[in-house]
């Protein structure tokens, strides 16, 4: 059985949660990080020796970096729906994946902290509206997206960018602040929200 090692209300663990719930993959998730057994410890540095979560073993291998487990078991189980084999059709996911993990994921670090997380530590009320303001830019740089390409992120079917998007997109419906009302995002959302994966552990699943 697959072990995912990291705290559930991790956005990067939910990621691996959703996936292995697309798959129909079970798991033991195993506690690590987030007030729990600090990511540290000798024996969490064994499992990756960056001191990230999440941590994926199968069979004896380790996978750290959400993203790449996400890809890694989409291509395992041979499900080209999530992630093509085709190349050309394959980039046109990993694009918006590897956009999510960088630029996305850089907007909404510091107004998430200071509005959802109450974190002492990011309250600069300058930080805090330029975070959102760049938040809500590449949000409605998706909406925009979604008016292209149809009912997904990467096209008109369900991908792998959608599951690590998705858990960003209710991150941003999260945050107490007034936001543009972006009706692609809404319909998107809803979308989503049809899926099982994404109830159990995405908006249901934490922030």
């Amino acid at each position: 059985m697959l072990k995912i090692h990291g705290y559930a209300g991790s956005i990067n663990v939910r990621k691996v949660l959703w996936t292995c719930m697309e798959l129909g993959l079970p798991f033991e998730r195993i506690d690590w990080g987030g007030g729990t057994r600090p990511v540290t410890d000798p024996d969490f540095l064994k499992l990756n020796p960056v001191g990230m979560i999440p941590v994926l073993e199968d069979a004896g291998q380790l996978f750290w970096e959400s993203n790449s487990i996400v890809r890694y078991l989409a291509a395992r189980e041979g499900r080209d729906d999530l992630l093509p084999a085709d190349p050309a059709k394959r980039a046109q996911v990993e694009k918006w994946m590897d956009w999510q993990v960088s630029d996305f994921n850089n907007t909404w670090r510091y107004v998430f902290q200071a509005t959802v997380r109450k974190n002492p530590h990011f309250q600069d009320e300058k930080q805090i509206v330029s975070s959102w303001n760049a938040f809500c830019s590449a949000v409605q740089v998706l909406d925009r997206e979604l008016a292209r390409t149809g009912a997904y992120i990467a096209g008109p079917t369900f991908t792998c960018a959608d599951i690590v998007i998705g858990l960003s997109i209710h991150r941003w419906k999260s945050i107490p602040l007034e936001r543009p009302n972006l009706q692609e995002i809404e319909c998107y959302y809803n979308r989503l929200c049809e899926r099982e994966g994404f109830r159990v552990y995405g908006r249901d699943g934490g922030l």
